[in-house]
């Protein structure tokens, strides 16, 4: 029987069951396409990492001695449409059997289902093997709950595992080292260089080109610094484990001018597009903390921990549990334009200018950057989410829509009305400075609401929380906000939302 089995861009996991064994009667197919580099605008350094690992993993492959058709962007056959590149195979090989892994972005999901209920041969569909849960797990562990908080998801998660647990009670005293992973990195504490791989990915950038694929963002280096391999992400962990985890935690949360990465690890991409798995991941953490548990805080691998099994997985259970309608979600009903100044980096305020040029310069920033600098002034200028997701899909490496969907509308811009998030991550100036050094050199002071020089993230904040009332006046972690909103000189508050209407309404000049 001829079997025809598809890989997607971000399945390549060659762990899989699917590759344990050849056989001369299956055919795998990896396609590079139109259809998935056109559907927003994508970071130059995202597309060229997908084709990279893509194009690595047939090699590899191939030379375990699996059957692979690769159907490269530019080749003839070629037709940039998933489902008519696999009619064109299906016919042409006389393939008697379809066969693909669950796709993790819903809209592949329904391409797929609705594909193969057009086909007149039998179709079949298997796990990714990579997640710790199932789809539907979340959705049952919070079945008749009215709230869906990820700290009880993430401590059944450490019990059902068995991870930093002690006779079922959790290692250290403590479920979350979170109030420990807040300190502000001043450049006391040095910084290993980081791990950069130096993938010559010319041809891809001169096949990107000559297809006229529109992308966003710069390719200085004219190498991929990313892992586009398994081994490269496992080289990646164990340079992690080294070097980086022993401060992990304490600066998880911290920015700095001088500094892209600071002690993130830089897997993300590697592990989004499975050539590394989480159980990879936290095993090895593991295995190295007990073998140095002497050097290294546990608060360290807790921070690090709870980001793989609790908020990923958390994450992409929380999509499959609401899709399609979360997509649509804007509770805040916020509808203003995203600022050009998101495309290039171009305003006088430095926290943005710096979280911006580093996600554009390496389609990468850290989560913090993401939430706090980024996330929290389109929230504040109240911006559409629809706009909010396309750039923060489109400006990433490690972006899929499961993952950066979730993060973006849900806790980052409280669209879906407090479903993720139990209040609105937004700040004024002050815990910009807390966390950075973002405000030292700034043409803005931090400390100002209404002069010409004032931090626009001060006026923007009382004027949302004036603005949203309606919606959030009370969320039972927002009272303190709104006593101090509601003690406020009713002349000074009408000046800030003034103040911050006249920066809504010209953000680019700021």
């Amino acid at each position: 029987m001829k079997i025809l089995r598809l890989i997607l861009g971000d399945q390549l996991n060659i762990k899989h069951s699917w590759f344990k064994e050849t056989n001369d009667a299956i055919m795998y197919c990896m396609f590079e396409m139109r259809q998935e580099t056109d559907y927003v605008a994508h970071h130059i350094q995202k597309v060229i990492g997908f084709f990279a690992a893509m194009r690595e993993f047939s090699k590899d492959m191939k030379s375990k001695d699996h059957k692979v058709i690769y159907l490269k962007i530019n080749d003839e056959d070629n037709t940039q449409s998933l489902a008519d590149n696999l009619s064109f195979l299906i016919k042409k090989l006389e393939i008697e059997t379809f066969e693909y892994i669950y796709p993790d972005e819903y809209r592949l999901d329904e391409q797929l289902h609705t594909f193969c209920k057009s086909l007149s041969i039998p179709s079949k569909v298997v796990s990714a093997e990579h997640f710790y849960t199932k789809r539907e797990d979340l959705s049952n562990f919070f079945k008749g709950k009215k709230q869906y908080l990820m700290e009880n998801f993430y401590r059944d998660m450490r019990k059902k595992y068995n991870i930093l647990m002690i006779a079922n009670q959790p290692e250290g005293g403590k479920w979350n080292y979170d109030k420990s992973n807040r300190n502000k990195w001043k450049g006391d504490v040095e910084i290993p260089n980081y791990k950069l791989f130096k993938n010559d990915v010319s041809e891809i950038a001169k096949d990107i080109e000559n297809t006229k694929i529109k992308t966003i963002g710069t390719f200085e280096t004219k190498t991929f610094s990313y892992p586009i391999s398994r081994t490269q992400a496992l080289e990646q962990l164990k340079y992690f484990c080294e070097h980086l985890l022993i401060h992990f935690g304490d600066y998880q949360d911290a920015m700095h001018t001088d500094e892209d990465y600071l002690f993130h690890s830089r897997l993300s991409f590697a592990m989004n597009l499975k050539l590394i798995s989480p159980k990879d991941i936290v095993t090895t953490i593991m295995n190295y903390y007990r073998k140095h548990g002497e050097h290294i805080n546990i608060s360290q691998v807790e921070g690090f921990i709870r980001q793989i099994i609790g908020w990923r997985e958390y994450m992409r259970g929380m999509y499959w549990t609401f899709m399609p309608e979360y997509k649509t979600k804007n509770e805040l009903e916020n509808h203003n334009k995203l600022p050009d100044f998101f495309w290039t980096g171009n305003t006088k305020m430095n926290c943005l200018k710096h979280a911006i040029t580093n996600s554009l310069d390496n389609g990468y920033a850290h989560h913090i950057q993401r939430l706090m600098i980024t996330g929290n002034y389109a929230l504040l200028t109240q911006t559409n989410p629809d706009e909010v997701d396309a750039w923060y899909l489109g400006i990433y490496v490690d972006a899929i829509e499961w993952v950066q969907l979730t993060n973006t509308r849900g806790m980052s811009q409280f669209a879906d009305g407090g479903k993720i998030a139990t209040k609105p991550y937004v700040s004024s100036g002050s815990y910009i400075n807390k966390m950075s050094n973002y405000c030292s050199g700034c043409h803005y002071n931090k400390s100002k609401k209404l002069e010409d020089d004032a931090c626009p993230f001060n006026s923007l904040y009382w004027n949302f929380l004036d603005e949203k009332r309606e919606y959030l006046g009370n969320n039972f972690r927002m009272g303190m906000m709104y006593n101090l909103l509601d003690k406020m000189d009713k002349t000074e508050l009408q000046n800030i939302k003034e103040k911050a209407q006249h920066i809504i309404a010209n953000q680019d000049d700021y």
